[in-house]
């Protein structure tokens, strides 16, 4: 049973180890840094309690979801505990009907009123930052990206197996760096006008492109802290774009 209140309280799903979810408990905390046009302005977002991947999804994870489509096996950095990539915010969607209607899964989420989503931006920035225990780093659990993420001064020019670098301080791995992850937001040039309560945001905005957070194994170290953020077009597929599960 998934608790909505704990934090650090973590459930393993379909038996296959990586695929762990840690509750968050909610709170308020200032999102966006004056960095850059587009993380601007700072603003202060209540976020609810919810749950998020420990690890960006793996192929295993995918493959056992997605067996048996013409999807089952995208990446182009094959191994099973790597992150999935090539995968657009379109695939992920479908992932996404496909999970939460296994009868496990879909039995839970009636008895909790919750599913698998892709997480709010609100979300995944307040998560990469460590939640109520966040100690301010720039990156997602310190100040230096080497111990915490995969990025183009160690990658090797490639994704690396999740959960080999230090976590947060929530426990969660590769939130800077390796891959890129989707978010559940449409596009915005700024955050004028973003929800405060940390839901999504799809109002207005470039309804083709959605919100990538994190950075990944190809990029410098500015583009891994927890403020950055991108768009991709939905249907674009690239090998340094992936996802995390959230729940809620």
């Amino acid at each position: 049973m998934l608790s909505g209140t704990a934090v650090n309280t973590e459930t393993t799903w379909l038996v296959i180890p990586e695929f762990t979810l840690v509750e968050i408990a909610g709170d308020s905390f200032e999102m966006g840094s004056n960095r850059y046009e587009y993380e601007k302005p700072i603003h202060k977002v209540a976020v609810n309690n919810f749950a998020i991947g420990k690890y960006p999804v793996t192929q295993a994870v995918w493959k056992a979801v997605m067996a048996g489509t013409d999807r089952e096996d995208p990446a182009y950095f094959k191994h099973p505990l790597r992150p999935v990539e090539q995968v657009s915010w379109d695939d992920v969607l479908l992932f996404l009907q496909r999970l939460n209607a296994l009868p496990e899964v879909k039995a839970q989420n009636e008895q909790e009123n919750r599913q698998f989503r892709l997480p709010s931006e609100a979300q995944w920035e307040f998560a990469a930052r460590g939640g109520k225990l966040s100690q301010g780093f720039e990156y997602a659990g310190s100040n230096k990206l080497k111990e915490v993420g995969w990025y183009t001064l160690n990658s090797h020019g490639e994704t690396q197996p999740v959960g080999l670098k230090m976590p947060n301080e929530l426990g969660l791995h590769d939130m800077s760096g390796n891959v890129w992850e989707w978010c559940a937001d449409t596009w915005h040039d700024n955050y004028e006008g973003a929800p405060t309560d940390g839901s999504v945001w799809i109002d207005g905005g470039g309804k083709a492109r959605r919100v990538v957070r994190g950075g990944s194994w190809f990029n410098s170290d500015d583009n891994c802290r927890c403020a950055i953020r991108d768009r991709y077009s939905s249907d674009s597929r690239s090998g340094d774009v992936g996802f995390r599960l959230a729940r809620y």
